[in-house]
């Protein structure tokens, strides 16, 4: 095994404390040992087993975070073939396989990694007497709820093992093909994998993308009502995926009305399209430069959500987000676009002395229209209203249809609907969907 991992050239940078570098280790100390002799040797022995054991907990960790199951050794392996950044991966992720000498280096690296897919511990394991990688080689999970894990991952990992699982042991070309079309669709590392990210920046450290391991499954269709809406910023997020001219998109309106949940649903509309989110609160906005630097080179369509955004009139955050949409020496790339919402039409709020001559500064006009300027840097504002009752009740009509267990007539729902809306915020669609969550959890 340690022979085989000294000959991969393309794909051997994964951490000195990688758990594939330390099983090849600890196969090698085990094999070297067979042939010594002493009275420490027993001692080695029982180190080597530690270690063993150390890095099958280790997968059994991975297999739990990522949802493995079947044969957590072959999953691993693929877990890195697909999160490894390198010149030829990154290059796949861009352009896909191209013809050139670099081939040849990968696929002498999907041929190692094929061969240690089915690599046999059974030596090992009598030598050592344990059965630890015989187990997780034959592995079944238990069960887990899907916010246990990180299924999206998990998804692609299993599905791809599977598929290099099935391939024979010296079939590289195999590998190679189906691992460059996977580059080329998902992309590779972290970005390929993930559908959303928030962002880290600790002080005295690099700014970090950490992935959001289980988003809302919604989709457009699943947002009752607001057609239009839809509409609007469904055709300004496909131009943007076909890497046409695309604009900043604000989301305005009531609260409830699904500003929100239309913009999250965007990335499972469009993810297997190059489709990635970042979600950035409002004291991250002095990062902002720094996450658009972290992005503008990859192959993907970025979203920067920004949720909720207004700013009191003694913030001064909003100007992080001016110069970024535009206004700075930088432009932004054309892979990154900025959708936010808001309940506020002009995001700032204005107060008295904004629009009266009392205010203390001399240009008041000029701080209003600083303010208001943010708004105009949005090239589509989308409203959100609040539905009148006739489109409320259609909304729990439409809502309650999808759950069988709620079997009210129609007169008794739409009663029940109208009392309810009353004595919790008023007729929005997350009301109706509270109150039809209410319904289904008591049936």
């Amino acid at each position: 095994m340690y022979k085989e991992i000294s000959r991969l050239v393309m794909f051997r940078d994964f951490g000195e404390n990688s758990i594939l570098n330390n099983v090849c280790e600890i196969v090698k100390e085990a094999e070297n040992l067979q042939n010594t002799s002493g009275s420490y040797k027993g001692t080695k022995l029982d180190g080597l087993v530690l270690r063993a054991y150390g890095e099958v907990r280790r997968l059994l960790d991975l297999g739990t975070d990522y949802g493995f199951d079947k044969n957590l050794w072959r999953d691993y392996l693929t877990f890195l073939l697909i999160t490894n950044e390198n010149p030829f991966t990154l290059t796949c992720e861009k352009v896909g396989a191209s013809d050139g000498s670099v081939n040849g280096f990968a696929k002498s690296d999907f041929g190692i990694f094929l061969r240690l897919m089915h690599y046999d511990f059974s030596p090992m394991e009598e030598y050592l007497e344990i059965d630890c990688f015989s187990v997780i080689t034959n592995y079944h999970s238990i069960p887990k709820k899907k916010q246990m894990y990180n299924r999206n991952v998990s998804e692609k990992v299993r599905d791809l093992s599977d598929r290099l699982g099935a391939l024979d042991v010296d079939d590289a070309d195999g590998a190679f093909d189906i691992l460059t079309s996977f580059y080329k669709q998902y992309g590779v590392g972290m970005f390929g994998l993930n559908r959303a990210f928030r962002i880290r920046h600790e002080e005295g450290s690099d700014l970090e993308f950490i992935p959001i391991n289980n988003t809302d499954r919604v989709m457009l269709e699943d947002l009752v009502g607001y057609e239009d809406q839809k509409k609007r910023l469904r055709e300004n997020t496909e131009a943007f995926v076909n890497g046409h001219r695309a604009n900043n998109c604000l989301l305005y309106g009531d609260a409830g009305t699904g500003k929100s949940t239309s913009i999250k649903a965007l990335i499972n509309e469009y993810y297997d399209q190059g489709l990635r989110m970042i979600e950035i609160y409002k004291h991250e906005f002095k990062d902002l430069s720094a996450v658009i630097s972290g992005i503008k080179n990859r192959n993907y369509r970025f979203i920067i959500y920004m949720d909720d955004l207004s700013f009191e009139d003694f913030e001064i955050e909003y100007k992080y987000l001016k110069a970024v949409i535009e206004g700075g020496l930088e432009s932004r790339p054309d892979n990154v676009l900025i959708y936010a919402t808001s309940n506020r039409r002009h995001l700032i709020k204005e107060t008295w002395n904004d629009s009266h001559d009392m205010d203390l500064e001399k240009h008041h006009s000029d701080t209003v229209e600083e303010k208001l300027s943010l708004v105009a840097r949005f090239g589509i504002s989308i409203y959100f209203p609040t539905p009148a009752q006739r489109e409320y009740f259609n909304i729990v009509k439409e809502l309650a249809a999808r759950y069988p267990e709620i079997d009210l007539t129609e007169d008794e729902l739409i009663a029940q609907a109208n009392k309810w809306e009353m004595t919790h915020g008023g007729m929005s669609g997350r009301t109706a969907q509270q109150f039809i969550d209410y319904l289904a959890g008591t049936k």
